[in-house]
């Protein structure tokens, strides 16, 4: 998610403290659920820490960082120089609720802290866009905070919905059981939750019809 409070470097590189405190908690269980080769797009990529961070630690994979705002496109390739990872292509403008997406083909779909500052339609969107794209064994990873049960799973949380849904109605913390219903409609089934730091979670999706774990 790209934080207002972020900072532009001389190179035109925006860093957002969010993304650096989780991108290596992420980048744990990303290594645990894509798969070995193949294309991981990424949408909603923000300021580029995070792809470029995954592509140095999972080399056989080629990412593909999208963005619908100029300024983050711009900050992603400012991060690509000679010597950074060579599995990063350019980013595309991609947004999810604009068809056809500019990638027709991938093995892994990543979006982190998108849901909660988008329209509630972008949801659906992205799950069914990313549905079309992934490959029969694809993984979809989700990561942001979430309602689980019809609450808030932490104080902070609510706290954090009520601040997105003052700064824009359409924004908030989403509820995973609507999230897995969209997913359902569109041919994906959560088979993996992961609770991580700052009570966020990370959602696995897939294709297949594998049951749900949580390590809840």
């Amino acid at each position: 998610m790209f934080e207002p409070t972020s900072e532009k470097d001389r190179e035109g590189r925006l860093h957002c403290p969010a993304a650096e405190r989780n991108k290596n908690p992420i980048l744990d269980v990303l290594k645990r659920v894509l798969p070995t080769t193949g294309l991981a797009l990424e949408i909603a990529s923000g300021t580029g820490q995070h792809v470029v961070h995954f592509a140095r630690a999972l080399p056989n994979l080629i990412w593909q960082p999208t963005d619908p705002d100029p300024e983050l496109r711009r900050s992603i390739s400012a991060r690509l120089r000679p010597g950074d990872p060579e599995n990063v292509r350019q980013p595309l403008d991609l947004d999810v609720l604009r068809s056809p997406w500019p990638v027709s083909h991938a093995s892994a779909v990543v979006c982190i802290n998108m849901i909660h500052i988008a329209p509630w339609a972008a949801t659906g969107a992205l799950l069914s866009g990313g549905a079309q794209v992934l490959a029969s064994a694809g993984v979809m990873f989700l990561y942001g905070p979430y309602r689980r049960d019809g609450a808030h799973t932490a104080p902070s949380n609510e706290a954090f919905d009520l601040d997105l849904r003052a700064r824009n109605p359409e924004w908030g913390v989403r509820d995973l059981e609507e999230i897995a219903l969209l997913a359902e409609a569109a041919g994906l089934r959560i088979e993996r939750i992961v609770e991580m730091p700052a009570n966020n979670l990370s959602v696995i999706l897939s294709k297949g019809a594998q049951p749900l774990h949580s390590n809840r």
